[in-house]
């Protein structure tokens, strides 16, 4: 690792972890850009004041670059549950779990936990959970294709233009956004820009700025986030390798809530490389790669 902490990190969403000369876990975090989140513990702490007597104890750090910031908030998530470092002030974290819910003509937020039925989901965060929701049927108003609305909700589905006809091809919409397809998001995504810039130039501004947070929103929820799932599935270890140093990720009932990182010769590593799931490859390659710059 060069001389100045958090140089050979990547500008990048991940997880980062301090360890003290003799191994122990001081702190676990997250960050939006793990280079200057970790480079900013060696100046002005400013709100963070109680870790000044942390710092010179890190003799280590290690991260865990992440495909998303919302990946990144779960995998601390996981692994504060699983152990909570001295200087970790909360087991978990604050935001609170969600998933989402669709019916023929509804979508719905509910609080989650490790068996609830959901069809989408989890997502940290009810504020954001909340707003992609808000968003969406924005857009997607499927509420106005119920067959049987009242007489405000009939002549509010009226003037959108919106009735039961639309209701399989909307929600087909939502379903698609909510599985991260590439071209549904961008497209709720762009008629919310819309809608805010046209609010914006009528002069309503509060209006343009709650939509500007509803896209920030379903941003958020259409992010990539695996380390934690809806289906407990089974049971694995994903394994990456690099010069010397193996990386391991246990995923335990739909959760990786564990991280580990040693030495290990390359004749020894194919053993464990061979049981990483297709799908991780390259998350377990980039991060073995990050391992070995920062050991």
């Amino acid at each position: 690792m060069s001389n100045r902490p958090g140089a050979d990190l990547p500008a990048a969403p991940g997880v980062y972890r301090f360890r003290d000369a003799g191994g122990r876990v001081l702190y676990v975090g997250r960050a939006t850009h793990l280079r200057s989140r970790v480079g900013s513990y060696w100046g002005d702490l400013r709100d963070r004041r109680h870790l000044r007597r942390m710092v010179p104890q890190i003799a280590r750090v290690e991260a865990v670059a992440c495909d998303s910031v919302h990946e990144a908030a779960w995998l601390e998530r996981n692994l504060l549950e699983r152990s909570k470092p001295r200087w970790n002030r909360i087991r978990g974290g604050l935001e609170a779990p969600f998933c989402i819910r669709t019916s023929a003509s509804r979508i719905e937020l509910a609080h989650w936990r490790p068996g609830v039925a959901a069809d989408f989901g989890p997502y940290l965060g009810g504020t954001q959970a909340r707003l992609a929701v808000s968003g969406l049927e924005r857009v997607l108003p499927l509420r106005y294709t119920d067959e049987r609305l009242d007489g405000g909700l009939r002549d509010l589905a009226r003037i959108r233009g919106v009735g039961p006809e639309d209701r399989d091809a909307m929600l087909a919409s939502v379903k698609a956004v909510l599985r991260r397809e590439v071209a549904a998001l961008s497209g709720v995504r762009r008629e919310l820009a819309l809608l805010r810039d046209r609010a914006s130039a009528n002069l309503a501004f509060e209006l343009a700025g709650r939509i500007q947070q509803e896209i920030e929103a379903v941003a958020w929820i259409g992010a990539e986030q695996k380390v934690t799932l809806l289906a407990a599935g089974s049971d694995f270890e994903v394994y990456g390798y690099a010069d010397g140093v193996l990386v391991k990720f246990q995923m335990r009932a739909g959760r990786l809530d564990r991280w580990e990182q040693r030495a290990c010769a390359p004749a020894a590593s194919r053993r464990y490389l061979d049981r990483t799931p297709p799908e991780w490859s390259e998350f377990a390659a980039r991060n073995a790669e990050l391992a070995r710059s920062l050991n």
